[in-house]
């Protein structure tokens, strides 16, 4: 059977679920029409939608017209929920536009029309309405093409000669064609209508069943059926979850077949299919494969995430709409946060724009949110959900930062044994064009795995800005040179080089602070345009009278958010409700108080640890940092701008800087080496790093061990040793956090003793939706595991993993898994045993510094002449006789 899938877009109140139920009654899918009135919609099934009124969540719905199956996706038509609508354009053939007849083309419909062009979705329109008194056909369709476009036709009418006129307007084919026979083929009119050129319109009442039929039997006619290929491919919209809890992934097949058990990747994550769902309302289906052209839900995929491509199907831009509005979530008395966080998150994989964070500095959770309307729903959701209620503060503007000139960020991680210098071009963007990234780097610099792993590093996180540490936007991220070492580079060092070239070009770069900015339309009686006009102005907005009749006036132009926010009620008050303002979100522009925003973010680009703007180079031995503003005097790859002159010839007042020397790697091995053995020759306080094995077992159990010497890893099960140590088993019974810092305080001096990598791990497995964490504490690092983890299989598997490139030793006292840990071939402490290594490690370093306490003190007497210690003795005893 043929398959179109036809979303549904309309403002709030334009009648789009009364439509979706008319559609669904006259193709004999349902028995009787459901009402938002009665709270009886087919698509509106969710106790929240029937009690407002809304549609909240987008939902699909399956019916047959003729030869052709539609699949009809419904998406919410309030503003506040506008980035559900937006996930779902991602998979449509075809979209309807509901537009109210007697309200016309309001604020949102322009949003939802130039996202409709974004997305470059066919359109067919059906204005609704038209049975209430007051409607004009012909006004509307003016309004139509001089809001929306010319090639808004209506297609309601029997074909004449002046149908075909308007349509052959809109095409050089169909002029032709019209030229020579008088009419237009409906295979030309599919081509023009699937390309954009041709919107059909169709007139009627949803309500009364008016115009519905026609409008049917006008999308068979003139929609085309998409051809896909024979290779598998998908796309993913929406993530959600049943009654039961079961986590759903629903998605578009773009190309091939879909079947139960078949394994599914995104290249970093491989799953298995465990049912296929077809639904339609509340009901599904449960099938065993689905084909091209289908949507589904699939259960058994729990890293899938909305915009995400599969198979030959590409992952889909940034959306467009976004919050603009963050909220800080308030907690009832008693509800610990760190219990609650994983729940948030869950919401936050059906929701992506709610961006769900912990501000470790403020100790709150933050989120970014549409409206008023959407906080009510997130306190009813996450109420019914988990039983917890919660609240918001007053909420806060989302500001974000840009820059303006042409800039080269370079960050150095250098660390002894690490080695990575990357190279980054930040280059201003257009207004609304996000974050771009790209790559123009030799591969004789720097290999392809290694670029793409630097892009993957440019992606993973929301980089701040340096003027409120907001996050940047408009301007793209080009990787333009860099350097590793064969032997000395890994992974995790081009992760931190790549965000310090951030860091640090954004510091060279002048940066602006930008905010949000609403595109409105305010209809009011003309007499009070004057005070209108005084108010925008006031708000450090911009307008035009758009039209006037001598009795309402149109005022259409931008403010910012921040001063229009909360304008409407003032509009209703002062025009005694005549007034209606319609705003939607026209982008980020620069900010009109800037000075003002800085000053009272209160953030200090140079103070946040966690972004670092410096690099960090070795000399000596040892590691230093050098500040954002030195680094190119001390980095080792020469300056892209300077190698491309003519860029820098065409960016006005770029910075210059003095030419810098290319490093070749055999210098880098030089550097590297006399780092290393630096520190070779000189008194230490272990004359022989003995392991775990030679202390306690024999070597020759597990086999000979490699000559060369490898770098020595301590993996500790954290709660393991803490219940075996009496001391901090005691701590335990009134505060695990105090333990657990007795322990890693312990750790942390032993490891500056013994200089090697201590891990130490703790279970966070019974955490719902806990991601694993990975924290540096002083010297040592703590791991918390994520959810269904525990230490003993994450000690288990780093050991396995890296038992041949690292000397491993592993603290436990768990019976089970010290045979586990024998077989794998690493070494063992007892919890006993550690505690006795512990503390013979600082009864050695304090007998070495008495050692070195008794040999470096001098004595006056002992430079003294005889006769001159038989003075002072003579001297003392006279003072004891006194």
């Amino acid at each position: 059977m043929r398959k179109l899938v036809i979303g549904i877009l309309a403002h709030v109140d334009a009648g789009k679920t009364t439509l979706s139920e008319s559609l669904l009654y006259l193709s004999g899918k349902i028995g009787r029409l459901g009402r938002v009135d009665n709270k009886d919609a087919y698509l509106d099934n969710y106790e929240l939608e029937r009690a407002r009124g809304i549609t909240i969540f987008s939902k699909q719905a399956m019916f047959e017209i003729g030869e052709t199956q539609i699949i009809l996706l419904d998406t919410p038509g309030h503003v506040d929920f506008s980035a559900e609508m937006e996930r779902t354009l991602q998979v449509l053939d075809y979209a309807i536009l509901v537009i109210s007849g007697a309200d016309g083309v309001q604020g949102h419909t322009k949003t939802l029309w130039r996202l409709l062009h974004t997305y470059r979705i066919p359109v067919f329109l059906f204005i609704n309405k038209m049975d209430q008194i007051g409607t004009d056909k012909d006004k509307l369709m003016k309004e139509l093409k001089k809001q929306l476009h010319d090639g808004c036709i209506e297609f309601g009418q029997v074909p004449t000669e002046d149908f075909y006129d308007q349509l052959a307007m809109c095409e050089e084919m169909m002029m032709e064609t019209f030229l020579v026979t008088g009419k237009i083929e409906t295979s030309q009119i599919k081509r023009s209508v699937t390309e954009r050129k041709v919107f059909p319109c169709f007139f009627g009442s949803a309500l009364k069943l008016e115009g519905v039929e026609q409008f049917m039997q006008g999308i068979v006619q003139y929609a085309l059926i998409p051809a896909y290929p024979e290779e598998f491919g998908a796309k993913i919209f929406k993530i959600a979850r049943d009654e039961q809890g079961n986590r759903l992934t629903y998605l578009k097949i773009t190309g091939g077949r879909l079947k139960v058990k078949d394994v599914l990747t995104n290249g970093l994550w491989s799953e298995k299919v465990n049912q296929i769902r077809v639904y339609s309302g509340q009901k599904f289906e449960q099938v065993n494969e689905v084909g091209a052209g289908s949507v589904c839900a699939v259960t058994g995929l729990s890293q899938t995430r909305p915009g995400e491509g599969l198979g030959i199907e590409a992952a889909s831009d940034t959306p467009v709409l976004e919050p603009v509005l963050a909220y800080q979530i308030i907690l009832p008395e008693g509800c610990d946060p760190r219990v609650i966080l994983p729940k948030l998150r869950q919401i936050e994989e059906e929701e992506p724009e709610l961006q769900i964070v912990w501000d470790e500095q403020l100790q709150e959770i933050q989120a970014q949110i549409m409206g008023e309307v959407q906080i009510e729903i997130l306190q009813s959701l996450i109420l019914s959900r988990f039983g917890v209620a919660v609240a918001f503060d007053e909420g806060r503007i989302v500001y974000k930062e840009t820059i303006t000139n042409v800039v080269e960020g370079v960050g150095h991680f250098e660390p002894l044994r690490h080695y990575a210098e990357v190279h980054l071009l930040l280059t201003p963007g257009e207004p609304g064009s996000g974050l771009q990234l790209g790559a123009e780097c030799s591969e004789d610099s720097l290999s392809k795995s290694w670029q793409r792993l630097i892009l993957s590093h440019l992606e993973e996180k929301a980089h701040k800005g340096v003027l409120t540490g907001s996050a940047i936007t408009d301007l793209k991220i080009t990787l333009v040179s860099g350097r590793a070492h064969n032997k000395h580079t890994q992974g995790g060092d081009f992760r931190e080089a790549t965000f310090r070239a951030v860091r640090q070009g954004l510091k060279e770069a002048e940066s602006i602070v930008l905010e949000p900015y609403y595109a409105f339309q305010l209809e009011l009686p003309e007499k009070m345009v004057g005070r209108a006009m005084t108010d925008i102005e006031n708000m450090h907005g911009t307008c035009a009278i758009s039209e006037t009749n001598g009795e309402t006036a149109v005022l259409v132009g931008s403010a910012p958010v921040v001063t229009m926010r909360n304008y409407q009620q003032e509009v209703m008050a002062y025009t005694k409700g005549l007034g209606r303002l319609f705003c939607s979100l026209k982008g980020y522009e620069p900010c009109h108080n800037a000075e003002e925003v800085i000053e009272t973010s209160f953030y200090d680009s140079e103070r946040d640890l966690a972004n670092p703007t410096g690099s960090v180079f070795c000399a000596h031995g040892t590691g230093f940092l050098v500040e954002w503003y030195a680094v190119k005097d001390y980095m080792h790859v020469e300056s892209y701008l300077q190698q491309k002159s003519s860029l820098v010839e065409a960016v006005p007042n770029q910075p210059s800087y003095p030419e810098e020397r290319s490093i070749s790697l055999e210098e880098i091995d030089q550097i590297i080496n006399n780092t290393f053995y630096a520190n070779q020759g000189k008194k230490s306080v272990w004359k022989r790093r003995k392991t775990a094995r030679d202390s306690y077992y024999e070597p020759t159990a597990y086999g000979d061990r490699q000559k060369e010497s490898k770098e020595e890893y301590l993996l500790v099960d954290g709660y393991n040793i803490i219940h075996a140590w009496p001391e901090l088993k005691e701590l335990t019974e009134d505060n695990m956090d105090g333990a657990r810092m007795k322990l890693l305080d312990t750790l942390s001096n032993y490891q500056g003793i013994r200089r090697c990598q201590i891990i130490v791990v703790f279970d966070a497995y019974r955490v719902q939706g806990h991601f694993e964490e990975v924290i540096d504490y002083h010297n040592i690092h703590t791991v918390f595991t994520r959810e269904a983890q525990t230490a003993d299989q994450y000690i288990e598997k780093f050991a396995h993993d890296n038992q041949k490139k690292y000397d491993i030793t592993v603290a436990t006292s768990d019976g089970l898994q010290q045979l586990i840990i024998r077989g794998a071939g690493s070494a063992l402490f007892s919890a006993r045993e550690l505690k006795v290594e512990i503390e013979r490690a600082n009864e050695r370093i304090r007998k070495e510094y008495q050692e070195l306490k008794g040999i470096n003190r001098n004595y006056l007497v002992d430079v003294l002449s005889p006769a001159a210690k038989q003075q002072m003795k003579e001297i003392v005893d006279k003072d004891k006789e006194q």
